[in-house]
């Protein structure tokens, strides 16, 4: 499931990226087989060697453009090693709600985006994520586990600080937040209680086969209780001195 909209977020053929906190890829995935040049960046060595087959399989299966490139990069957020200017678009997403110093992250990701370019930063919804933690101490008491709970207004002006400018907002994955919901009310580890399993079921459902009553489901919710927020934004041309 994406979280960002690379059309909002100017994504082009050629373009060089990057996807900071990548997790398992999802983003960079997407990316590489629209063409672009994709940095997988992560301080989790094992599932980037997961990324990197990915990777290869996606270009001995046919399904990226030629052209495109892709790689893998382990390292710090608080210092990526990156020159300045490097990046035509940048995603962050699901990454800043885990780092102590986010900060100290944000300007790194502007520090390496070129003007022009932008950035799509995503972290779990104030409503959503606040229910979570009142639900159940377990769902983010654990070692890398959320610290924060941002509200929009924070967190754009955290970065817009940092040297962008603020262009949009968005909100996805409505049908994601009450499973949470669900989970932390019977238990974060408890997959077998009936309610969560069924729902699940549905999240699955949509996933693996995205049909047409879900997609308007998730048009209706994701406004309203959308687990994730999306927040774009672009480096000026002439960026001022950070």
């Amino acid at each position: 499931m994406l979280t960002v909209d690379f059309d909002r977020l100017g994504l082009r053929p050629g373009d060089r990226v990057l996807d900071m906190g990548c997790g398992a890829g999802r983003h960079a995935f997407e990316m590489y087989k629209r063409g672009a040049d994709v940095i997988a960046f992560d301080q989790d060595a094992d599932e980037l060697a997961v990324v990197r087959e990915w990777f290869g399989a996606m270009k001995d299966a046919g399904e990226v453009p030629d052209g495109a490139e892709a790689d893998v990069k382990e390292g710090d957020a608080l210092a990526l090693p990156f020159a300045d200017d490097e990046f035509d678009r940048i995603v962050a997403a699901e990454v800043l709600e885990h780092i102590p110093a986010d900060i100290a992250a944000i300007h790194e990701l502007v520090r390496v985006l070129r003007p022009g370019g932008t950035l799509a930063v995503s972290v779990p919804r104030w409503l959503p994520e606040v229910i979570n933690w009142k639900l159940s101490d377990d769902y983010h008491n654990v070692e890398g586990g959320h610290i924060r709970i941002y509200t929009d207004k924070e967190l754009i002006d955290k970065v817009s600080k940092a040297g962008v400018e603020f262009t949009g907002k968005d909100y996805a994955h409505g049908l994601h937040a009450p499973y949470w919901w669900i989970k932390c009310a019977v238990g974060v580890t408890n997959d077998d209680h009936p309610l969560a399993k069924a729902y699940h079921k549905l999240l699955v459902w949509e996933i693996m086969k995205n049909p047409k009553a879900l997609q308007l489901a998730g048009k209706v919710l994701d406004p309203m209780i959308g687990k994730s927020m999306v927040l774009y934004f672009r480096k000026p041309d002439s960026a001022p001195a950070s």
